[in-house]
């Protein structure tokens, strides 16, 4: 079989032609034309590209060029599904799943103590991280120093005589010491507590019999009563006529509970702190 290219580069008057055959070159006559043969053994050219091919699918990519008409082809090495590389986990699993004969969920409780421990170890230091959160937020909403250095005040009893009664202010609020003499303080330990609104007997409202301390708000409506005046002889709240008692205690009018008796403590024999 023979092929015969020929090319039209040259000029009009010349023109070649290449023939590949079994063997052998030979020229070929023609009129006004120069045609030139070729032989190529085509058992040499096959044996050769099989050979190249071979050593491209063993080494990478193979470029062939068939030197007749200058084109290129790319053969690209291909592999089998046998081939592909899957990725391996085994180093990021636990030793006690790597055994293939052991199943996972004979150990599962094992595998889960380390998990357990780190939330519990994380809500614990959550918790201990938010009461530091929110004991720092209350720190800031509480009394200053010079607000607590006023939560206390202290009295010198010797500044009152008997049978008067003295007002001092403690935290804004006023508050009454009354020095009474022995005939009033018979008078209101004989009162009948049952009688009384706001039920509460002499000895539970003052802890020396002779000094009741309480603060002076009326508990009607705030107001500030009147010592040593009203139909008892106690405090009188003149805004709305509630009386009370030389012990404190409504005794009439619209007030509802007795006045209140603040904290106090005697730390000497003439001197009370209150607060």
């Amino acid at each position: 079989m023979n092929v015969v290219a020929k090319s039209t580069n040259l000029s009009p008057l010349l023109k070649s032609a290449t023939s590949v055959v079994s063997s052998g070159l030979r020229p070929v006559a023609g009129t006004g034309n120069a045609v030139k043969q070729k032989i190529i053994v085509m058992s040499s050219v096959n044996h050769k590209v099989n050979q190249s091919i071979s050593e491209s699918i063993l080494s990478g990519p193979l470029r062939v060029s068939s030197g007749i008409t200058g084109s290129t082809q790319t053969l690209q090495k291909r592999l089998a599904h046998t081939d592909v590389q899957w990725p391996d986990f085994s180093a990021y699993r636990k030793d006690s799943t790597q055994d293939p004969k052991v199943r996972s969920k004979d150990n599962a409780d094992e595998r889960k103590v380390f998990s357990y421990l780190l939330a519990a170890t994380t809500g614990v230091c959550s918790v201990y991280a938010a009461k530091g959160t929110v004991y720092s937020l209350l720190s800031t909403l509480s009394a200053s120093a010079d607000v607590i250095a006023l939560a206390k005040i202290e009295v010198k009893l010797d500044a009152i005589p008997e049978g008067m009664s003295a007002v001092f202010k403690w935290r804004g609020k006023p508050i009454f010491i009354r020095h009474r003499p022995a005939h009033e303080i018979e008078k209101e330990t004989q009162v009948d507590v049952a009688s009384l609104r706001d039920p509460q007997a002499d000895a539970e409202r003052v802890k020396r019999p002779e000094w009741l301390i309480i603060i002076g708000i009326c508990t009607h409506l705030g107001c500030v009563p009147i010592a040593n005046a009203g139909d008892f002889g106690g405090y009188y709240c003149p805004c709305h006529g509630s009386h009370y008692d030389a012990s404190g205690r409504i005794r009439k009018g619209p007030a509802p509970l007795n006045l209140e008796v603040p904290q106090y403590e005697f730390v000497e024999d003439n001197m009370v702190v209150i607060g």
